[in-house]
């Protein structure tokens, strides 16, 4: 790749970079890339002129913190979790800059972010879902085929409401996907889930890029060594996922599965239905998402009320 001859034509690459490498989508491109214009104006009017590629090398961990402050106390205040989303973005930005540019600079990984917190329900939103399962494709420490597995195994358990386990347990025989999986569950419980057709092209991804040949019975998703991924990994993985995009503790592999439910119920789907889909024993145990639901709307109601 040519040097870039200033900072913003290496944000320009960055950007060309994960729209046509890792994929990101418009939204994400749209965000990082608001996010980085926004630091090289500031960090320009900070140092009195334009920056040069080297120059990205020579920033210090106080003129990021400066940035920060900035974006917290400017005309338009971000709040503490869209603060974590930005430096996210920049150290993604960095990163690229040191292995693609061969412009390393050690201070920006001694910056950290606002504490956020916690609060948030403990299904994500829609946004958030989107987000964790983007965001593994634009980890620059992640060869692309691990990427590939991170989106396709989150993809599945928000898209299907699957458990952790659940997901696991897929073979090699169970891909290419077909429209429905049979699914056995707790208890020994076997139920029936659609597949939709993002699900089915995050696996088809993974496996065109997957490293390893596998036999029919192993399972499909496999660790960086070749062996059957643990759910430890994809806990680890989405920790890791939440802390760069800001989000609280309560977002976790298992909470993709609770925003299908509710996301389903928001969108008009009946208990009954979303019982047999999540493979509970008993009505009572789905009801829980009526809860969630009726607080997000009371919560939306409180807000843009005039009278609330």
């Amino acid at each position: 790749m040519a040097g870039p001859v200033n900072a913003r034509e290496a944000l320009r690459l960055w950007l060309e970079h994960l729209a046509q490498e890792r994929r990101a989508s418009p939204r994400t491109l749209e965000a990082y890339g608001f996010a980085g214009f926004r630091y090289i104006a500031f960090l320009e009017r900070h140092r009195g002129e334009a920056l040069s590629l080297s120059d990205m090398g020579t920033l210090t961990a106080g003129e990021v913190r400066a940035w920060l402050a900035h974006l917290r106390q400017g005309d338009k205040p971000l709040s503490p979790r869209s603060l974590s989303q930005a430096l996210s973005a920049i150290r993604t930005f960095h990163r690229f800059l040191d292995r693609r540019l061969d412009t390393p600079n050690a201070a920006v990984a001694l910056v950290r972010g606002p504490r956020v917190v916690p609060g948030a329900p403990r299904p994500v939103s829609e946004d958030q879902a989107r987000g964790l399962i983007e965001e593994p494709a634009l980890d620059p420490d992640r060869e692309d085929w691990e990427a590939a597995r991170d989106r396709a195994v989150l993809t599945l358990l928000y898209g299907c409401g699957l458990r952790i386990s659940e997901g696991l347990s897929l073979k090699r025989s169970d891909a290419p996907l077909p429209d429905s999986l049979r699914i056995l569950g707790k208890g020994g419980k076997t139920r029936i889930v659609p597949v939709l057709p993002a699900v089915r092209a995050a696996v088809d991804d993974y496996l065109a890029e997957l490293p390893f040949p596998l036999a029919p019975s192993d399972a499909l998703f496999r660790a960086k060594r070749g062996g059957a991924l643990s759910p430890r990994h994809v806990q680890a993985t989405v920790q890791n996922l939440r802390g760069r995009l800001g989000l609280p503790d309560s977002a976790t592999p298992h909470a993709l599965r609770h925003s299908f439910a509710t996301h389903l119920l928001g969108a008009g789907a009946d208990l009954r239905s979303i019982q047999e889909l999540l493979g509970h024993a008993s009505l009572s145990t789905t009801q829980r998402y009526t809860e969630v639901d009726a607080a997000a709307l009371l919560g939306a109601y409180a807000k843009a009320h005039p009278r609330a």
